[in-house]
């Protein structure tokens, strides 16, 4: 039985299937099979361990219970409660359910939750009089739910967190690359060690500890803390020390991995990654702008994931593109580059043609990771030396736009993958050879200034001093002009804390919005709510609460006290007194009361 093979199912990013089956294939797997975001295969419980621990482009891997066809409710609830739960977990067994839904009929995934909770809630009912808990963290069973039109699948998750956590990150950066998404931009590329790697905007340093884990064959569920497949009731502890221990796949880095960036906290939160994956001898991080890139001494391919202008902005992205693609074509001759990014405008201010292209996501953003080969002397004379140099024709013939081969197909994966197909942007002129078209630089004299702004707001730069895509983004962004008549860049909101002079000062926070300057430039603090006792003079007296308010002072300022509410009270208690010793409606036939109150017999007729 510890031998005996199963289905299971490696979920994945758009784009990096094939990547995936690959790796399921030098481990051993059989039966592989790509899908949409997913790869199924089948294996033992050795080869569901390896998956965890050894993939690199997987997200999770499942092992499914159960396939059926659910049209409503009802028929999702009874499928959940037919399964064998005992198997699985006791009524002990904390669970947690993660569902994925596209379906007409299903359309919250919430509601899919809870009727696969009643479901195995009922089997333990039925059989125990008892049901298990849900807990939404740290459960002792990861329980998968997917469902695509009508098809439901119910899977147990082996990995329990998600495999890009790998374990090795210490220090972050804003709007960080995923670890799976940067494994597989590497292994897309082809390296595979033979030559040094560059990456001149490393940020967090994912890209360049990914790349030296791929070098040194070292398997990245190393750092791993802990998989959700060590709570289940078959956990074989022997068998996964036996893979963690297994480094006979190790080997040797003989070239170097180097990583630069701008900023000097991200450089050392790089650093302090490479340390903590244990691959410092071969990562270098150096503090440097990309302005400053030079030529490396040995060949190198580079692979980047610069701002998109989304998450992380620059002051002038075009132009901060075009300084790529010229220090590319300056200083990184005879190598090819691999850049991520998100935005059209960003590669056409490259100013260079990609010879291959794959089409990803980062996050929620379809991206595009483009190729640029690089290199000295003429076109001609590459060809006439027998080098492969792709024509147009192919590269729109090895554009890797994925075909929707999966039998389980989601309509959604369907819809992003038509439209990113349908808004290609095909192969052109540069966009400063159609800006230069649209108006030759002669014109500037006959030009009047409202014309002038039309040119501008469209990109025409009209002034010989100024390089045109500078002078396009100076024109479109907000500038601030203080009271000298400079210009200076607008500030940002961070910078809120910095006044008219330039010197910075600390933002007052919340806690000390009552400490304020009053018109005298003296300073004291600003009374809250709790010191409204303090009076207008300075001096302090207490407050007078709720139950001495008949001690207040009347209209006139002097203080009388409570006498004439005392008068009050004592006046209505003589009349109530009277009117005890009234007589009874027998007796006022005889007996009547002057305009005192007091009682007379009356001598009536």
């Amino acid at each position: 039985m510890e031998n005996q093979e199963f289905k299971l199912i490696a979920k994945t990013f758009h784009g990096l299937e094939e990547v995936l089956a690959k790796e399921l294939i030098s481990l051993g797997a059989n039966d592989v099979e790509i899908g949409n975001r997913m790869v199924s295969f089948t294996g033992d419980k050795e080869m569901m361990y390896r998956a965890n621990f050894c993939l690199r482009t997987a997200v999770r891997i499942l092992k499914p219970l159960k396939e059926f066809k659910a049209n409503d409710a009802d028929e999702l609830y009874e499928a959940a409660k037919s399964i064998e739960w005992t198997d699985y977990m006791d009524v002990n067994t904390t669970f947690r359910i993660d569902t994925v839904v596209y379906s007409d009929e299903f359309r919250h995934s919430k509601f899919v939750a809870y009727k696969v909770k009643d479901g195995i809630a009922d089997y333990f009912r039925e059989k125990t009089g008892d049901r298990p808990n849900v807990v939404l963290t740290n459960p002792k069973l990861y329980i998968n739910v997917h469902i695509a039109d009508d098809l439901v699948s119910i899977s147990l998750d082996s990995s329990g967190e998600s495999l890009h956590k790998r374990g090795y990150r210490v220090a972050t950066v804003d709007a960080p690359i995923n670890e799976v998404l940067a494994a597989g931009m590497i292994m897309l590329t082809g390296w595979d060690g033979e030559c040094d790697l560059v990456d001149p905007m490393c940020g967090s340093g994912t890209i360049l500890v990914e790349a030296a884990l791929i070098a040194k064959n070292i398997w990245p569920g190393l750092f791993r803390k802990e998989f959700a497949f060590e709570k289940w009731k078959d956990f074989d502890p022997d068998l996964l020390e036996s893979i963690y221990n297994d480094d006979s796949q190790e080997r040797e880095f003989h070239h170097h991995i180097y990583g630069y960036d701008i900023n000097r906290n991200v450089v050392s939160g790089a650093q302090k990654n490479a340390q903590a994956a244990g691959v410092s001898d071969i990562v270098t991080v150096e503090q440097r702008d990309m302005a400053d890139f030079k030529q490396p001494e040995e060949k190198a391919i580079m692979v980047t994931n610069p701002p998109y202008g989304e998450r992380i902005t620059t002051d002038d992205l075009l132009a901060f593109y075009e300084l790529i693609g010229k220090k590319l074509k300056h200083e990184f001759v005879d190598n090819d580059a691999w850049i991520i990014s998100y935005r059209q405008e960003c590669f056409d201010s490259i100013g260079m043609r990609p010879s291959t292209k794959y089409a990803l996501f980062n996050g929620a953003l379809e991206c595009e990771f483009r190729k640029y080969q690089i290199f000295s002397g003429r076109l001609s004379d590459r060809r006439e030396e027998g080098l492969d140099i792709k024509t147009d024709e192919d590269r729109k013939r090895n554009l890797h736009y994925k075909p929707h081969t999966s039998s389980r197909s989601h309509n959604d994966d369907v819809r992003e993958q038509s439209r990113f197909e349908h808004n290609r942007v095909p192969f052109g002129k540069r966009g400063e050879e159609q800006r230069e078209q649209r108006e030759p630089r002669e014109q500037k004299e006959e030009i009047d200034e409202r014309h002038l702004r039309f040119l501008r707001r469209f990109g025409h730069s009209l002034d010989g001093d100024i390089p045109q895509t500078e002078k396009m983004n100076r024109d479109s962004q907000p500038q601030h002009e203080d009271n000298e008549g400079d210009e200076r860049p607008r500030r940002s909101f961070r910078d809120r804390g910095e006044d008219r002079d330039g010197d910075k000062r600390p933002r007052r926070n919340f806690k000390d919005r009552y400490r304020r300057e009053d018109s005298e430039d003296d300073e004291r603090p600003r009374r809250s709510f709790r010191d409204r006792r303090e009076d207008r003079d300075g001096d302090e007296r207490p407050r007078r609460s709720f139950r001495d308010r008949p001690q207040r002072d009347d209209r006139r300022g002097d203080r009388r006290g409570d006498r004439k509410n005392q008068r009050r009270y004592e006046d209505k208690g003589k009349r109530y007194k009277r009117d005890k010793d009234k007589p009874t409606d027998a007796t006022t036939e005889k007996w009547g009361f002057d305009k005192d109150g007091k009682p007379f017999k009356r001598n009536d007729k």
